[in-house]
């Protein structure tokens, strides 16, 4: 890492800071709060100064990076097409018929409506470089395929209850959620491991930059589970009952989960209790949702509304009602908000910027209770999984349009897939790195020994409620490798020591 000075020729010299003045200007507005959190932090009133400074240094940081990525964004050559209507016509009122009809041949093969009326509903996960989906049916059927270009993977019949599927960190492993426990699979429906330690799973969910496998099921266990090396790396009780809701925080890798009683919690592999913990609704939680960037949570709950939180500081925005209750919710990585209730399907453009008065996009899936919906990844494309099978909506502007090939490439060659799969491996990030602010973990921590003390005995007593805390007094010094040596060759008595002590009787 390059070091950040002050003084002259640093990073924020004066006439850098003029620079960055005059550079920021010429940008749109629009195009650098693409690249930043939100708005800075006020340091009006904060009086020690030391903080001050400290804030002010980390904001100028941000926005250096910020202004610099904007500056840049010209080498991304492709842009984001949206639905456009004339004054007097609404986009919601465009129909998948009506686009289909005036699209290219390559955008109308994107489209599919696969009918399995026999093992319904269905739930479908898209791999990260949006070519892979897999589905899987609630009485057993389950089939993996590159859905562009039409190959079959695998299919399988399992002849019992299949609650969820998952992709792995590639094409080659996918997980499912069966009646009893869970298993992973391999790309041609070979069963490779049996996790019988994650009984009755009802949601699966994997991060990538950890190789965790997370499930929560009917018994109430939050359980992580490393896929490299085949080891649990922890389970936590939520003590809150049967759980079917669950979602990843992509910026943090903080796990969400809803609850029957309107909870809302947040967890991480170490720490037992959650670290957050919001009342969001009056019923049940029915699906979360969560943006690329960690700022907005979105829930709905059987109590008929959809609200979106900001994360930062817990707070809610906006709340919707819905006719009936959503099933379900997903985000794009454009913030399209995709909400799923009954046969409906409804998606909605800036709900995070203002309150929105009408859906950018409808569509009615008639005869059938929408079960899952997830966007596929760089493509304007949304999958929807229902009791009589898997369909297929045409989104314009839900998919990123510049990838970045060093990080996920729709296009890799097996030898760029088995390459990227030994990199992935080498920059693993611990379980034990998952916290709330990532960007703590660069920080160094400046508490006294009678806080860090209290925090030791907090923990404790949380864990051991029958032990009592008792505070080890460490002695530098005392138990190196030299001083054991020569504690244990007191009692040993050799030819040097027997003449030392014969030479001390004498004299």
């Amino acid at each position: 890492m390059t070091s950040i000075k002050k003084g002259k020729g640093g990073l924020f010299s004066s006439s850098k800071d003029k620079f960055l003045l005059k550079l920021s200007e010429d940008i749109p507005k629009k195009k650098l709060f693409r690249y930043t959190r939100g708005p800075p932090i006020s340091t009006r009133n904060i009086k020690d100064k030391k903080l001050k400074s400290n804030l002010q240094l980390h904001e100028k940081v941000l926005k250096s990076g910020a202004i610099r990525a904007a500056k840049w964004s010209f080498l991304l050559q492709e842009e984001i097409g949206y639905l456009e209507a004339e004054d007097t016509e609404k986009t919601y009122k465009f129909s998948q018929n009506c686009i289909l009809e005036h699209v290219d041949q390559q955008t109308k093969a994107k489209s599919f409506d696969i009918k399995l009326n026999q093992f319904g509903p269905y739930r479908l996960n898209y791999l990260r470089n949006g070519r892979n989906l897999i589905i899987g049916g609630r009485k057993g059927h389950v089939a993996a395929w590159d859905w562009q270009s039409g190959k079959l993977f695998c299919e399988l019949n399992l002849r019992e209850t299949v609650r969820d599927v998952c992709w792995l960190h590639n094409e080659t492993l996918f997980a499912v959620a069966q009646k009893k426990f869970a298993y992973i699979y391999d790309s041609t429906g070979t069963e490779i491991h049996i996790l019988r330690k994650h009984i009755e799973p009802q949601r699966l969910a994997f991060l990538p930059y950890h190789f965790l496998l997370v499930s929560v099921g009917s018994t109430g266990f939050l359980k992580y589970q490393d896929v490299s090396t085949g080891s649990l790396v922890c389970e936590h009780r939520t003590s809150l009952g049967k759980c079917k809701v669950l979602a990843q925080n992509p910026y943090n890798a903080v796990m969400c989960l809803g609850h029957h009683k309107g909870l809302v919690t947040m967890w991480t592999p170490n720490i037992t209790t959650p670290i957050v913990k919001m009342l969001c609704h009056k019923g049940p939680v029915t699906s979360l949702a969560v943006d690329q960037r960690g700022l907005h949570l979105v829930t709905s709950g059987l109590d008929g509304q959809m609200k979106i939180w900001d994360i930062r500081n817990y707070k809610l925005l906006y709340e919707y009602f819905t006719p009936t209750p959503a099933s379900c919710l997903s985000l794009s990585q454009t913030n399209l908000l995709g909400v799923s209730y009954g046969p409906h399907v409804q998606i909605w453009k800036g709900a995070f910027l203002s309150k929105q008065q009408s859906p950018y996009m409808c569509e009615l899936f008639s005869g059938s209770c929408i079960e899952n919906i997830q966007f596929a990844p760089f493509e304007d494309v949304m999958g929807v999984a229902h009791q009589r099978g898997v369909s297929s909506m045409i989104v314009p502007g839900s998919g990123e349009p510049n990838f970045d090939a060093f990080e996920v490439n729709p296009y890799q060659t097996k030898k760029q897939r088995q390459e990227g799969e030994v990199k992935m491996l080498l920059e693993k990030i611990p379980a034990e790195l998952i916290t709330l602010d990532p960007h703590s973990i660069t920080r160094l921590r400046k508490s006294t020994e009678e806080v860090l003390l209290e925090s030791k005995k907090k923990e404790f007593e949380a864990n051991n409620k029958t032990l009592k805390f008792k505070q080890k007094s460490k002695k530098r010094g005392k138990n190196t490798s030299m001083k054991r040596y020569l504690r244990k060759q007191k009692n040993v008595l050799d030819e040097k020591k027997v003449i030392k002590v014969y030479v001390e009787i004498i004299i």
